[in-house]
This record gives C-alpha cells, structure tokens and sequence, in this order.
C-alpha cells in the first residue's frame, strides 16, 4: 500500500523548465540563462496565481512514495478483516546493586582487607529487591486504577450563575464594615495610637540587675558589716546608681 505521499507530491508544480522561463514571464532573464537559476528557491520568482513550484527535480510518474510491504501488506481488505496488534514484550527493570547485603556476605566470607572487598564485590552480584512487584504480592488488587487521578469536574452550574462573583461581593462587604466599625471608634481629631505611643504610657517594667553568685553563698551573709544600719546602706546603694 502505497503511502499518502503520492497525493502530497502532486499538490506542488515541479521545477521549471528553460523553456518555460521565456520572454513576458515572470522568470524571464535576460543574457545567459543557466538551468540552476530555475532550480535555486532563493532567485525563482513566485508566479501569479499558480501554486508554488518545487525546486528540486522530482521522479517519474511511475514512482510509488513511500514503503510497500510485500509480505504483509494485503491492501484493504486485510486492513478491515483484522486487527493487527502487537503484544507488548515483558520490559525487566534493572535493580541497582545492593552493597549492604554485599558488605555482609564479605564479612562472612572473612574478607578484612579493602583488596579483598574489591574482589568479592567483582565477582559477585546481589540486585536490590523491587519493592513495587511485592507490593500486592505479585497480583494488583481488583478494584486498583492505574495511573494519575482524573482532574475534578468543573462547576460549570457555579459559573453560570456568576457564584464566585457573589462570593467575593460577600467577602468585600463584610471588609467594608469592618472597616467602618474601625473608624468609628476614632472621634474627631485623635489620632491613631502606635506601638511608640503605647510604651511611652505603659513603660515596660525595669528589670532588676542579679548578680551571679554560687548557689552555695545564695543565702551566706557577709561578715562585715561598714554600714551602720541597713538605711545608711540603702541611701549609699542609691546614691552611686
């Protein structure tokens, strides 16, 4: 059966010959003219209302375009009384190496040297298991679809009814006097209080200054005593802070 090509090929006008190329045409040239000026798409002129020509010398019309398959090409009639399906060949996955399982059988083989590693790993080949084929126990189970999830359907009744319009006209006013209760509680002229104002009305409270001391002189009292009375100290303690 001869491909489509055929019917493609005659859609396009072959290359123009010298003696189409003559006086009031519109490849007409003037001095010497050379066959390769006919055939280079980069000089040829498009003629008006024709199809493009083609450049490039075509075969007889006794050529067939395409592949004819003589052994299992039987035109139609085999195309319409069979379906000619190809059976899918068992594609085996290639595990990679597991070392862990290679490392252990050295250990027990009494390899100790990294030479002896070498050649055990060289001579020997343990694949990982394919966890996936195990999985169901080689059996998928029957209610199993492969593949990607279907995207969910569109809400094509929400659109018509303009649905997501109204949702977010509900979201804008609700915006709208939340935002009026806001100004509301401003009177006129005060002016918004920020985090500077804040702090200088409620101060943060001073952090007293502790020393480190061992926990075993926390609750030792000093053996000398300079101040009178502890007033006379406290007035000392604050007048040098």
């Amino acid at each position: 059966m001869a491909s489509t090509g055929a019917r493609r090929a005659g859609t396009r006008r072959g290359p123009m010959t010298l003696a189409e190329a003559g006086p009031g045409t519109e490849n007409e040239r003037l001095g010497v003219v050379r066959l390769s000026m006919l055939r280079n798409p980069l000089i040829i002129k498009p003629e008006l209302g024709k199809a493009k020509r083609n450049c490039y010398p075509l075969p007889g019309p006794d050529f067939t375009y395409g592949m004819y398959m003589h052994k299992i090409d039987g035109g139609v009639p085999e195309a319409i009384g069979h379906w000619d399906a190809v059976k899918a060949k068992p594609r085996k996955r290639v595990m990679p190496r597991d070392f862990v399982a290679l490392g252990s059988r050295a250990v027990s083989e009494g390899c100790t040297t990294a030479r002896e590693f070498a050649l055990y790993y060289k001579f020997k080949d343990i694949r990982q298991i394919d966890k996936g084929i195990l999985r169901y126990g080689g059996k998928a189970p029957p209610g199993m679809t492969f593949g990607r999830p279907s995207r969910p359907s569109t809400p094509i009744f929400d659109i018509i009814q303009h649905r997501y319009k109204e949702l977010w006209m509900e979201q804008q006013r609700a915006r709208t006097v939340v935002q009026r209760v806001v100004k509301k509680k401003l009177k006129p002229g005060e002016v918004r209080e920020n985090l500077t104002s804040f702090l200088r009305s409620h101060p943060l409270p001073v952090k007293k200054e502790s020393f480190w001391h061992l926990q075993r002189f926390e609750k030792a009292e000093p053996r000398l005593r300079t101040f009178p009375d502890p007033e006379s100290r406290r007035k000392a303690l604050s007048a040098s802070h």
